[in-house]
């Protein structure tokens, strides 16, 4: 069996969303240095819609694929449904990642969650601080 799945090879080969957005309503960054990725994730929220989703990913392949379907998974929706992403779900939405690689999702969707809590505090927007617990990012 392949280590990685159709999917997972088709957003690391053809990555969407790569790229930095002028003026984002919100960035979130996180790293893990024991692997040595590196994710930003740039917001364009406009009446509470992500309206445009671009990363820029140091890391390996599956760091790369994850940014790439995650940005996929939150473009056009709600602010709300964006914070409800999980790594579970963007890893399932690759068709899974090796164990080893897991970490990759977690990234996304703390690089996701980051950016959006860039975004709120920008613009002093109420948030619940339970969404965004201590210790968040992997940031070392």
């Amino acid at each position: 069996m392949a280590l990685y799945s159709e999917k997972v090879m088709d957003h690391f080969m053809h990555p969407r969303n790569v790229g930095v957005l002028e003026n984002p309503s919100g960035v979130g960054e996180v790293g893990n240095a024991k692997c040595g990725d590196i994710m930003k994730i740039y917001l364009q929220i406009e009446n509470d819609i992500i309206v445009d989703v671009k990363f820029e990913t140091f890391g390996c392949g599956s760091a790369i694929a994850s940014s790439s379907m995650a940005t996929e998974m939150i473009k056009g929706k709600p602010v709300k449904e964006a914070m409800a992403l999980t790594n579970k779900a963007v890893a399932e939405a690759l068709d899974g990642l090796p164990a080893h690689k897991l970490h990759c999702s977690v990234l996304a969707e703390e690089a996701i969650k980051n950016a959006l809590l860039d975004y709120y505090q920008k613009n002093n927007i109420p948030y619940d601080e339970a969404d965004f617990p201590e210790g968040h990012s992997h940031e070392e």
